[in-house]
């Protein structure tokens, strides 16, 4: 066989090669952002900030992606805890239209909320979770504002394995509690506990304090 017949070979089998790998599932390109807000004792005075987020994040998503807010109180392993949700219609002037339907309800959820007793980060998670795997986007992202400190109602189980593989988890806005100023300890063990309980069940973790920063999040 000479040298000219060796090469036509090798690419005829490249070829067939790339067209089997395009024949392949299709890769998602959109992205799933679902996002915490904790709404216990005075953190409740961050929700101004909160509306912040979203609406940036509104503003940074594009059609075929999902966005979704929900709450973490009692017990926010439940579909009532979502205050708003949506994915984003192809048609432009229909997406516009569903951004600012969810800026409505935002507006009526941070006018109404009162201060909870209670802080269920995990069982938020849980939701979170259950709600991206369904709409099945390219990339996931969990963005949870709040202090971090969890606090469940007697008789609540949160000793639950997460399945975060794929996630990115963002915490925004930890305010330091004032106990965190007497022993500045228990915030840094605060988000070191978390950091380890995401990474440990696969997902990535990171913290975020300057909300301008939010731009390399949502990319």
């Amino acid at each position: 066989m000479n040298v000219q017949r060796r090469i036509f070979l090798s690419l005829i089998t490249l070829i067939s090669m790339l067209a089997i790998a395009s024949c392949g599932e299709p890769v998602a390109r959109n992205q799933g952002v679902y996002m915490l807000i904790d709404t216990s004792g005075t953190y409740t005075e961050e929700l101004g900030k909160a509306q912040q987020v979203i609406n940036y994040t509104l503003a940074k998503l594009n059609p075929g992606d999902t966005f979704a807010v929900a709450s973490i109180n009692t017990g926010s392993f439940s579909e009532k805890n979502i205050q708003a949700k949506v994915t984003f219609d192809d048609r432009p002037s229909v997406t516009n239209k569903q951004k600012q339907a969810f800026q409505q309800s935002i507006d009526r959820f941070v006018q109404d909320t009162k201060p909870a007793a209670y802080t269920d980060i995990t069982g938020g998670l849980l939701q979170a979770v259950e709600f991206l795997n369904e709409k099945q986007p390219g990339r996931k992202t969990i963005l949870i504002f709040s202090d971090l400190k969890e606090e469940i109602k007697e008789g609540y189980n949160r000793d639950i394995p997460l399945s975060l593989d794929g996630y990115d988890l963002v915490a925004l806005n930890v305010t330091k509690l004032r106990t965190d100023n007497v022993d500045p300890s228990e915030y840094l063990g605060r988000l070191q506990q978390w950091q380890e309980k995401v990474e440990q069940s696969g997902g990535s973790w990171r913290v975020v304090n300057d909300l301008e920063r939010l731009e390399k999040i949502l990319r």
